[in-house]
């Protein structure tokens, strides 16, 4: 049977099924006839839950399991299945480590049932009707600065009764990041279901505790958001669809949600001291890109995003965050007076393609009432890098020896059912690889020739932004025309910009392992690629796939998977970028690369 898309089928769909503007305060309502192209969650009141504070632990050891579990979203659903790592009924703790101290995770399986079993497109990268079942699953830290071997391979996977013991160095500088699940194909439910979790690096600058150098607010005034965006059934049960186009077990493309979740619940309060909160938000989304601000047009300063500290505090009223990215928020609640409620909103539209079937943005996370309780009342910091006392300053953006074209796109349905997500043009298994050389600083121009927007992520390695310019994106490929499916496609967009290059917002002057690339542009990153020497370990080192059988039970099975090629099967190396639209690097926005010597 050939595999249909949304992507697929949009070009027929008339454009009268049009976004419908959201007016006032707009909230998930149940069917709605104007969207007829969409399921829908029913009417939810919001800001009736509380804002879970997430559980921290700090050790340099963890036994870390993904489990199958029931949760409640709202108030008034009742629980529904889920996934989780470790303890929780849904998501995992906040895992805190230390710099240059190692942290040892033995991460084990344990997932008796999938609550997205049906919705497994077995036609993706070998999937079988096994899979439903006996459920993929790979840990990856995102941001971190990992040997391959415990990167979490997108092939290195670990199903009921299996397990392996990663291992952090934890050699950079303090940052947020994150820990999701990375098995090959099926990362979107993963995910989505529940397998992700914050994990918070300190370091002798950024302590997490009371008298930190940085003079940053700790303890209960330090709070990490985990933010997304689901639709839900009546039943408690979360969709991974958003629409009937799409029949159920064939890949979709992306879903937009209709509500917002905050740490698990939606639309939660939190009731906030009168005073200066850090707030570390993480895109866990599966699709959506959000515009970030608060309802009352209030200022906040941006301290860091994924790789860690800015030079100095950036003054903002919004902040654009794509699935992936993490931003480091310094937010002072004693603007509000006592009682006072204000929201953390989102003005992004949904992306162009979904909006042709009526998808609207998301417009509200959560809500903060002010207490009568005075908070944290140390000033926001001048600097946070440079002088004494502190970290280095970031620095200029170092000058490229290598300057490399690579390319998004979504190859024609019409000449290559079915209709997928491409890098490069290439499939994830093609060997016409980017071999990045160890101790080079390079730029990648990555060419957007799609209508929608691409969170792209590159793994081991931290950049920088130059910045983006729109292209002429129909000439560029009437003048360089986009070759069949596995072959390379990498255009030189720079003869077709139609603008000077904007550069990076305020808040992406730092490091960063994710960016977003607009539609019909091209993006230009800045990375320097570490060797041996610099990392501690050898980037480019191959590695097996085995992973350890720790169910007596399922040994037997395990053991004749792995005689029968289903279990080690040759040699691993290097790592991966991918677009974070997790339906993208489902299915096929993911290519493997190599730092060579």
């Amino acid at each position: 049977m050939q595999k249909i898309s949304r992507r697929t089928l949009l070009a027929g769909i008339a454009a009268g099924t049009g976004a419908v503007l959201l007016g006032g305060r707009a909230f998930a309502d149940g069917p709605d006839a104007s969207r007829p192209l969409l399921f829908h969650s029913p009417r939810l009141e919001p800001f009736v839950d509380e804002l879970p504070v997430l559980p921290r632990l700090d050790a340099s050891t963890y036994r870390i399991d993904a489990v199958s579990t029931m949760h409640s979203f709202h108030r008034d659903l009742p629980p529904g299945p889920a996934l989780a790592y470790g303890d929780n009924t849904y998501g995992g703790p906040t895992l805190v480590a230390h710099r240059g101290q190692e942290t040892s995770i033995e991460y084990r399986n344990r997932i008796d049932a999938h609550p997205f079993a049906p919705d497994f497109d077995t036609s993706l990268h070998g999937l079988s009707e096994r899979d439903r079942t006996d459920v993929p699953t790979s840990m990856h830290l995102h941001g971190g600065v990992t040997p391959p071997e415990f990167d979490g391979n997108p092939e290195q996977i670990s199903r009921p009764g299996q397990g392996f013991t990663y291992h952090y160095p934890n050699r950079q500088g303090a940052t947020t990041m994150w820990y999701h699940d990375h098995a090959m194909a099926v990362t979107r439910l993963n995910a989505y279901a529940g397998l992700a979790g914050v994990y918070l690096l300190r370091d002798e600058y950024d302590t997490g505790l009371p008298g930190n150098p940085l003079g940053l607010p700790t303890g209960e005034f330090e709070l990490e958001l985990v933010l997304q965006e689901k639709i839900v059934n009546g039943d408690g049960s979360q969709s991974i669809r958003s629409t009937p186009i799409v029949p159920q077990g064939r890949w979709e493309g992306g879903a937009v949600g209709d509500v917002g979740v905050v740490n698990g619940k939606i639309w939660p309060e939190a009731r906030v001291a009168r005073g200066l909160y850090r707030l570390r938000l993480l895109n866990a989304a599966s699709f959506s890109i959000w515009d970030l601000h608060f309802s009352n047009g209030m200022p906040f300063w941006v301290i860091g995003m994924e790789g860690g500290l800015l030079d100095a505090p950036a003054p903002t009223t919004r902040v654009r965050l794509s699935p992936g990215e993490r931003v480091d928020l310094l937010v002072d609640f004693a603007q509000l007076e006592p009682d006072v409620t204000v929201e953390l909103r989102n003005t992004e539209p949904a992306a162009p393609q979904a909006a042709q079937i009526g998808a609207v943005h998301m417009p509200v996370f959560m809500r903060f009432r002010a207490d009568r309780a005075r908070g944290f009342t140390g000033p926001v910091p001048d600097r946070l890098r440079g002088g004494p006392g502190l970290p280095p300053l970031v620095g200029p953006i170092p000058a490229p020896r290598t300057v490399r074209n690579v390319s998004l796109s979504q190859p024609s349905a019409v000449r290559i059912p079915p209709s997928i997500m491409s890098l490069n043009n290439l499939n994830y298994h093609s060997d016409d690889i980017e071999l990045p050389r160890q101790g080079t600083v390079e730029q990648w121009n990555i060419v957007n020739a799609t209508p929608d927007p691409h969170p792209i992520h590159l793994h081991l390695v931290h950049f920088r932004v130059l910045g983006r310019q729109a292209i002429d994106t129909l000439a560029m490929c009437a003048r360089q025309p986009q070759p069949p499916i596995g072959i390379k496609w990498t255009p030189d967009a720079d003869p077709f910009v139609v603008e000077p290059m904007r550069g990076p917002e305020p808040w992406e002057t730092g490091y960063k392992d994710t960016v977003v690339c607009d539609p019909n542009s091209v993006t230009r990153i800045v990375a320097y690629f570490p060797t041996a020497d610099e990392l501690g370990f050898d980037p480019d080192a191959t590695f097996s796939r085995d992973v350890h059988t720790f169910d007596p039970h399922r040994a037997a099975h395990l053991a004749h998977d792995a005689h029968a090629g289903q279990g080690s099967h040759g040699d691993l190396q290097g790592y991966v970028w991918h677009c974070h639209i997790l339906d993208h690097e489902d299915h096929d926005m993911m290519l493997k690369f190599r730092t060579v010597t």
